[in-house]
């Protein structure tokens, strides 16, 4: 064997993670290979773009996935090839970020024999130049999102059919006559929103670099009162587009993902959509609004309150673009 292949040998390093979960096999799979619902399924996750993808059933995909490791957030590119007949998903990091010098790994998902899953999650990676403390700080970033998403994966699949009446999709839009740079700018620059929304009291924003924003921030209610949320923001300045997601949220929520989008309409105007999805948490839904509250109230109050603060920051992102156009 060439001493090369044997030194990368030596230095790749294995991890194994596994969970039961109570759910059928098929149920838990689909989670796994369903890479649109990872920002809501798995906490590490922000946000999954597919780049390719085979057009049959299985196959591959190539992806750029956003996610906090420790306390920054990492993108990488991973092609990966899925098998629902063995229900395994393998994965290979192509594009990776420092300290990774290489990365993959496999899902598997196997039935038991009370019809419940055994899922299992390999990793294999290698630091950039064998770094022993960059192999010590990704071995605590796989333990820790392993960890995080197994558990959040049993949680999930373990709703069954209740995760229907938990998980909603909901949006508003302004009809902006004004340029589309101008409504990504006021929506990019939250550092900004204290002094320009009503409804921000406080807003911390720091950027890593280019594009990806951390913001610590305290919204007033109509009632006076404030609340704390804490999100992770990708900026696509080129497409006018902000993808988040809020890593603390409201007692009510078990997830809250979203999506600034700004599209032209062809005739000087552009269409400003807030998208918003979440996901309740039962107990947090009794906690806030009492042991008898309904499903259907705290989608109707979450509808309201997150709409009510999405068509503010809207509107007056629809009147600084206004502007702008009027003094050009």
């Amino acid at each position: 064997m060439a001493p090369t292949a044997t030194t990368e040998t030596e230095a790749l390093h294995v991890t194994e993670h596994s969970v039961t979960v109570g759910a059928s096999p098929d149920a838990v799979y689909a989670l796994v290979a369903d890479v649109t619902e990872w920002p809501q399924v798995f906490g590490p996750t922000v946000h999954v773009e597919v780049l390719e993808e085979a057009p049959a059933e299985g196959g591959e995909q190539l992806l750029r996935i956003w996610a906090v490791a420790g306390d920054k957030v990492r993108t990488w590119t991973s092609r990966r090839v899925l098998d629902p007949a063995t229900r395994s998903v393998t994965f290979r990091q192509v594009v990776t970020a420092a300290p990774v010098a290489s990365m993959g790994g496999e899902w598997r998902v196997q039935e038991l024999e009370d019809g419940s899953s055994r899922v299992t999650l390999l990793h294999d990676y290698r630091a950039v130049d064998d770094d022993p403390a960059a192999e010590e700080l990704i071995e605590r970033a796989v333990d820790t999102n392993s960890r995080a998403e197994l558990l959040a994966l049993k949680n999930t699949a373990e709703l069954g059919g209740r995760r229907e009446e938990l998980h909603f999709t909901f949006s508003d839009s302004e009809t902006v006559f004004g340029a589309a740079g101008d409504v990504f700018a006021f929506l990019d620059r939250a550092d900004l929103w204290p002094e320009r929304l009503p409804h921000v009291a406080r807003l911390d924003l720091d950027e890593d670099e280019q594009g990806i924003q951390h913001m610590d921030m305290d919204t007033r209610s109509p009632d006076g009162s404030t609340h704390n949320t804490t999100s992770v923001r990708v900026c696509f300045e080129d497409r006018h587009v902000i993808v988040y997601k809020q890593l603390r949220v409201p007692v009510a929520m078990a997830g809250h993902t979203g999506r600034w989008v700004i599209e032209s309409l062809g005739d000087g105007t552009v269409r400003a959509t807030s998208w918003h999805t979440v996901t309740l948490d039962p107990e947090g839904v009794r906690t806030a609004l009492g042991p008898d509250a309904t499903l259907a109230e705290a989608r109707a109050l979450v509808r309201r309150s997150l709409g009510t603060n999405s068509s503010t920051t809207l509107r007056h992102a629809k009147e600084f673009a206004e502007e702008a156009r009027a003094r050009a």
